[in-house]
């Protein structure tokens, strides 16, 4: 029976004090060959992956993180799983090159979120990227409402590409500080300009119940038409 915080088998899992050596000649070993296949590789930013370059990425650190410590973990083996890796990449790499089908299967391809200051309803149906997520991402970017963006999109990498109307035009639309937003209603307390909460569709209104044009749905808030401070 194993006593309870028996210390050698705790700190060392029954191996010798000296096996802390090899650990150290493994790991080291394991990190070249790491930065050596990054370098090969050609990574870009972290920031910058897709989700291709993301599982080659899991794929290195878990083939890299067992020899390090595992005493029954070869070395050669994990080396081998290295080359295999780098070839598949170097493979569909190329095929990205050859077939734009292709690589639109592996990248994916960037998607318009936002278009002349309202919604792309279909493309916010395909992204898994919710509404909330989305207006955060704005408001970082000091954007008060959606008439002051021209167009946003999404790109393979995950990130957002924003282009913004000059002052002179922006546009009513869409308010998303949560403040304003909050404010929602299906019912229209009074006669004036308001967005769609769901599409972003703004249109005058009177008081009342009223339906969008574009979406169909029902619930509204009064529009802002301010412009964008920097």
């Amino acid at each position: 029976m194993k006593e309870i915080f028996e210390w050698n088998r705790l700190l060392f899992n029954g191996l010798p004090e000296s096996f802390l050596l090899e650990v150290i000649f493994r790991s080291t070993v394991m990190f070249i060959v790491l930065l050596l296949t990054l370098k090969v590789a050609g990574k870009r930013g972290v920031k910058q992956l897709s989700v291709f370059e993301t599982v080659i990425i899991i794929a290195l650190g878990s083939a890299a993180g067992d020899p390090m410590f595992y005493e029954d973990v070869g070395m050669i083996p994990a080396i081998t799983v290295f080359l295999v890796i780098i070839i598949l990449y170097r493979l569909v790499t190329w095929l990205t090159g050859k077939s734009k089908k292709f690589e639109e299967f592996i990248e994916g391809k960037t998607e318009c979120l936002i278009n002349e200051g309202k919604f792309s309803i279909t493309t916010f149906k395909k992204e898994s990227l919710a509404q909330d997520e989305f207006f955060s991402e704005l408001r970082i970017k000091s954007i008060e409402h959606l008439g002051q963006v021209k167009n946003a999109f999404i790109e393979t990498s995950g990130e957002i590409s924003i282009f913004y109307y000059e002052d002179e035009n922006v546009k009513p639309g869409l308010p998303i500080l949560p403040s304003l937003f909050k404010e929602k209603s299906k019912v229209i307390a009074e006669k004036g300009l308001y967005s769609c909460t769901f599409c972003g569709n703004t249109e005058n209104q009177n008081a009342g119940l009223a339906t969008c044009k574009v979406c169909h749905k029902s619930e509204w808030v009064k529009a802002l038409k301010t412009i964008r401070k920097a």
